[in-house]
């Protein structure tokens, strides 16, 4: 039997959709979330569409973001912001209330919060 996906365990698609609507959400309105709101545009629809994109992927779903964009090249596409462990524990935090508010299984939710640390922790380009 082949071993599940992340993308299907929080349900394909749609659990994509809702992850990403709710972070965003969750972004937009959370105070504790102000300083990396503030390093995205007033319209949150480009940045929700290409987190979209990406997580498809990056879960084990359909690569979208390198069919309808390229290769993600993460560090270098976040370069121009300030991301120090501040920036990180934020990205992290709203990404884990998202996944918590959706009813994300609690196995499931801890091990992508793993992965969802490492990789906001390559972001980081500044000491602190």
């Amino acid at each position: 039997m082949q071993e599940q996906t992340p993308y299907s365990l929080i349900g394909g698609e749609n659990g994509v959709a809702r992850l990403c609507d709710r972070f965003y959400e969750l972004m937009d309105s959370v105070p504790q979330f102000a300083a990396i709101r503030a390093m995205h545009p007033a319209d949150l629809q480009a940045s929700r569409d290409k987190l979209f994109m990406f997580l498809s992927g990056w879960l084990g779903g359909p690569d979208l973001y390198v069919q309808q964009i390229g290769h993600p090249m993460l560090r270098r596409r976040h370069l121009p912001f300030a991301i120090g462990t501040a920036e990180r524990d934020q990205w992290v935090a709203c990404m884990y209330l998202a996944m918590e508010s959706i009813g994300i299984d609690e196995t499931v939710r801890e091990k992508l919060l793993t992965a969802f640390f490492d990789t906001a922790d390559f972001m980081r380009n500044q000491p602190a």
